[in-house]
């Protein structure tokens, strides 16, 4: 008998016509959902259905206790990304599901992204554009990036290609970690301090950190409070390491210069959301990794994974 194989929501499409689906139908019964709906818990649970091995490759899609528990066929969840906060680890392990995922492969497409995101929002890009088009000439102080200290929050394949690409625009670089250091920031030319350190000496605080239960709110209003005035937040992580109302609180009041965000408490953002109406943040819809590069290799790595669980038997 075929293993039933799901990938429960392509949308929008990356995966159907790729030569990723065409290795993972030669692995078994594939079915693809190509439309939107798995940040339902309901509808998750009845495209998961009967599967054995679930691909995943939107991280609303959430596999909790509930979602398990309906679907106890399930053996496999193989993720394409590096996160798996999308996924209750402790359920899976207390019900022998195996969670893989493809750590590294956006690495370098996501540093771009934040280098970018803080020349936009150190250069007001965003801004004089729009008002340079509404027929106004908007000249201002700009922030320099050289001689600046940028604080990396987190060391992983990310934080660490986020330092090499940094230190030719001569900025002096700070990193804070979860676990210990091991030697890992001198290795790229940075400087190991604690969190407080980091924040109050920072002009860039870059976030590269994974969201677990530890460090989930890691920056709130305390933390926040630690920043210069001038200074500004750069989130390409997880919007759960950084208390939202905090975060508002401190742009609307320009406790801090500003910030550039990839990633967001709810997602689409909302119409009414408080960070669409302030001028000083810079925002892109979590594209960060949407590269073709990206794209090709992470979905062949997500393929491999279940080839690979599929071949223990």
């Amino acid at each position: 008998m075929n293993p039933s194989i799901v990938v429960p929501d392509d949308f929008p499409s990356v995966f159907t016509g790729s030569a990723a689906e065409a290795r993972l139908r030669a692995l078994g019964d594939v079915t693809v959902f190509t439309e939107r709906g798995t940040e339902d818990e309901a509808e998750l649970i009845r495209r998961v259905g009967a599967a054995h091995a679930v691909l995943n490759i939107r991280a609303y899609s959430k596999f909790t206790e509930r979602v398990l528990a309906a679907c106890p066929a399930l053996r496999l969840i193989s993720i394409w990304g590096t996160g798996t906060d999308n996924v209750d680890l402790a359920a899976c392990s207390a019900r022998n599901v195996v969670v893989a995922s493809t750590p590294g492969v956006n690495a370098h497409a996501v540093a771009e992204h934040a280098l970018a995101l803080m020349l936009a929002a150190t250069r007001a890009i965003p801004a004089m554009d729009a008002a340079v088009r509404g027929g106004q000439w908007p000249r201002r102080l700009l922030t320099q990036l050289e001689g600046k200290t940028l604080g990396l929050m987190g060391l992983g394949a990310i934080g660490s290609r986020v330092a090499a690409l940094a230190r030719p625009f001569g900025l002096r670089l700070l990193v804070s970690t979860w676990s210990p250091d091991n030697g890992r920031a001198a290795a790229v030319g940075a400087r190991h301090v604690p969190l407080e350190t980091l924040l109050r000496e920072s002009d860039i605080v870059s976030l590269h950190m994974r969201l677990t239960a530890e460090t989930n709110g890691i920056l709130g209003r305390a933390e926040l409070a630690l920043m210069k005035p001038s200074s500004f937040l750069v989130n390409t992580a997880r919007a759960g390491l950084v208390d939202r109302d905090a975060l508002i609180d401190a742009l609307q009041h320009e406790r801090i210069a500003g910030a550039a965000l990839d990633v967001f408490h709810q997602e689409p953002v909302g119409a009414d959301d408080a960070l669409l109406s302030l001028p000083n943040v810079v925002l892109t819809p979590h594209d960060a990794g949407m590269t073709a590069e990206v794209i090709d290799l992470g979905l062949r790595r997500a393929v491999e994974n279940v080839a690979r669980f599929l071949s223990r038997g």
